[in-house]
């Protein structure tokens, strides 16, 4: 649960999804990535994920009097696991899903803020569909949206690459009914996905945020 506590916070997950995809950066590109966080406040999340282990320091070098660390990112910890969500109780859930979603729409609020910003040829996505899973079968989706990310996590910039956030969220909906697409019964099984994508010409590389 504490590890679950370091990532609910709007600045920690930024600072998490700028390392995520990218071998490594220094506090100054960080703070280049986040000109709106004061660098008294970067500086302090910084702190706590290193001592958390989510993020570890990989380099230092003097820059004019001063050590200037580098950091990369733990990525097995860098996710809200299982064990985490077993003892969280609705409020926590709450709490993670709201600095989850805020997160998201920082993101889209700085790519519209971009003079370049064209989400009809930026390849900008967002939607949402519904599947009827077992657990297992769930289980086997999940598993094959993250081998996915996974194989394209280690690409480099160049060739014609542009960065793309990509967020997940997968919902039960306890009222779909089977057979007839109404909602108003309970039914298991059942669930949304949700994705978006965007940031052309940010940092190449790829990227994924989510629970799990």
């Amino acid at each position: 649960m504490a590890q679950a506590n370091q990532l609910m916070h709007p600045v920690r997950m930024r600072i998490m999804q700028a390392l995520l995809g990218v071998d490594e950066l220094t506090t100054a590109q960080l703070r280049e990535r986040m000109p709106d966080v004061a660098p008294a406040t970067m500086y302090r999340h910084v702190a706590a994920l290193t001592q958390a282990g989510i993020i570890e320091v990989v380099g230092e070098r003097r820059v004019r009097g001063t050590v200037e660390r580098s950091y990369r990112v733990h990525q097995e910890k860098a996710l809200v696991g299982t064990e985490a969500r077993a003892v969280m109780g609705r409020e926590d859930h709450r709490r993670a899903v709201t600095v989850f979603t805020a997160a998201v729409l920082g993101d889209f609020e700085r790519y519209l803020a971009r003079e370049d910003a064209d989400p009809a040829t930026d390849n900008v996505l967002y939607r949402q569909g519904a599947v009827w899973l077992t657990g297992e079968e769930f289980t086997e989706l999940v598993d094959e949206i993250e081998a996915a990310v996974a194989r394209r996590a280690h690409a480099t910039p160049g060739d014609g690459r542009s960065r793309h956030l990509l967020s997940l969220s997968f919902v039960p909906d306890k009222n779909a009914t089977a057979g007839t697409g109404e909602e108003n019964e309970d039914a298991s099984g059942a669930g949304t996905g949700t994705g978006t994508g965007a940031d052309r010409g940010a940092d190449s590389g790829t990227k994924g945020t989510g629970s799990r």
